[in-house]
């Protein structure tokens, strides 16, 4: 029996916030794929992951801020903050599992730019609510 699909995507993020991004391997499977279809980019296999994440990470440590989880048998979606100190992002990532490892990841991420005005109209500041 392999863990819940939830457990799974808890311990990558916990590896994720240890700034190993190799030691990520061990919960991604042989055939592992990280789509981003907002920037139509893909990575493959566990080394091209590592070797992605080291080059965006830029030596700074990562700190990482799991909103939520939520999930089924063989999927799952997690809500996560993400900051080096200087940069602060926010992604949605949908993961797929297969024989207790993730097998493909779809990454959806906060969008750089404000609302257009007219959909401003009305809404809050979630950073700064009143």
């Amino acid at each position: 029996m392999y863990p819940s699909a939830t457990d799974i995507v808890f311990h990558f993020w916990r590896l994720m916030a240890g700034n190993d991004f190799g030691a990520v391997g061990a919960v991604l499977a042989h055939d592992f794929t990280l789509e981003r279809p907002q920037s139509e980019d893909r990575v493959t296999g566990a080394d091209g992951f590592a070797s992605m994440n080291g080059q965006f990470a830029d030596g700074a440590p990562w700190r990482f801020t799991v909103h939520r989880v939520v999930g089924g048998s063989d999927e799952a979606v997690s809500d996560v903050s993400m900051s080096d100190g200087m940069r602060e992002m926010r992604v949605i990532s949908f993961f797929e599992i297969s024989g207790g490892k993730i097998s493909q990841i779809t990454e959806y991420w906060q969008d750089c730019c404000p609302l257009p005005l007219l959909m401003q109209r009305g809404a809050g500041d979630l950073r700064n609510p009143a």
